[in-house]
């Protein structure tokens, strides 16, 4: 016969036995969630850390996690004591247990320096690494303003200032014009493997009858601005300022490092900053196109709320939450330097999670 004792003491290491048996599972579910969020989040900041430092003139730096250890430790220990009473003495049983539970998260950070921070960040982007994002359903207007500093000789705003810093009329008038072909599914991307090469070719025009005078007047304009042979259908896109041939487009793109440069230019920062010579003026745009690509929002504090928020000097730099224009070409932008960053030998963070 069990006494009062055995059965608390046996209630005690059942109880305590279930919680350790879950723990296992449970963190899984909520790490694999919760370390990707805060991997996002990192890359959103350090992104905008690097918009902001090189609007003042700062030298980016990028630090990679190599590896998270996911250190939990689950102890537990349990007791028992019990008298069996005699005459007026009562009987009684005392149970005793304890848990301990501690999380000691360990993370590996590694630089991008020497060569593969030259091939992820200084080095131009391929238009054929750029191009098939479009046909992925990324605005095109959106993803050539950031990406492309002159398509066809017409030039892209520069951080750089001076007197082609707005960028040409004719660049961002044809943003607009590709931008309702691909949304009238008269726009396409094609890529192509050519004597062991990837190449990129964009396609215009597929639709061949009932087509709307928009589209019609819009192909004419494409065209005429880029200076390509009427008759033709397809367009090899090559890097360079300029072609001869009528079947090609040319284009200049840039690099990660200038991608972010020319965020900065466009961040609006305090008139006393420019006044004292810490930076220089906001690089305004024209032809339609007077919004800033992602608008960084400056001040003492940030919005409870806010998409994403960095500190630089007494100042407060951030992405408002409800701004989603500015929150997707971000997207854009972290997706951009995970290509870039994928031509690297740096490899995937590894989260390691002991199930015990």
């Amino acid at each position: 016969m069990m006494t009062k004792a055995s059965v608390l003491a046996v209630l005690c290491t059942a109880c305590l036995t279930t919680a350790c048996v879950h723990v296992g599972p449970t963190r899984l579910r909520a790490d694999q969630v919760d370390y990707a969020r805060a991997l996002g989040d990192a890359k959103k900041r350090e992104i905008l850390a690097a918009v902001v430092g090189l609007r003042y003139g700062d030298a980016p730096a990028f630090l990679t996690v190599s590896s998270i250890i996911a250190a939990y430790q689950f102890d537990s220990t349990i007791g028992a004591t019990g008298n069996v009473g005699s005459g007026s003495e009562p009987n009684y049983a005392l149970a005793t247990g304890s848990v301990s539970y501690s999380n000691h998260p360990t993370f590996t950070f590694s630089p991008t320096t020497g060569e593969a921070f030259a091939s992820a960040y200084i080095r131009p982007l391929a238009p054929e690494l750029v191009l098939p994002l479009a046909e992925g359903g990324i605005p095109i207007d959106l993803l050539l303003r950031i990406t492309a500093q002159s398509i066809g000789g017409l030039q892209n705003g520069s951080a750089l200032g001076g007197d082609s810093a707005a960028g040409a009329p004719g660049f961002f008038e044809l943003l607009q014009a590709l931008r309702r072909l691909q949304m009238a599914g008269e726009l396409n991307v094609e890529s192509r493997q050519e004597n062991g090469k990837g190449s990129v070719y964009l396609a215009m025009g597929a639709a061949t009858s009932g087509v709307s005078p928009q589209i019609v007047a819009d192909l004419a304009r494409v065209r005429r601005l880029l200076n390509l042979a009427p008759n033709t259908r397809t367009y090899q896109i090559v890097y360079g300022p300029s072609s001869e041939r009528g079947d090609r487009i040319p284009m200049v793109t840039r690099s990660v490092l200038g991608i972010l440069t020319d965020l900065g230019a466009q961040v609006q920062v305090p008139l006393e900053q420019i006044s004292s010579g810490a930076t220089k003026p906001t690089v305004g745009l024209i032809g339609g196109e007077t919004r800033p690509t992602i608008i960084v929002h400056s001040g003492e504090k940030p919005p409870a709320e806010a998409y994403v928020v960095v500190n630089y000097g007494a100042s407060a730099y951030w992405v408002e939450r409800n701004d989603f224009d500015s929150k997707y070409a971000f997207t854009v932008v972290q997706n951009l330097m995970a290509l870039a960053e994928a031509d690297t030998s740096t490899k995937a963070p590894v989260v390691t999670i002991p199930a015990n």
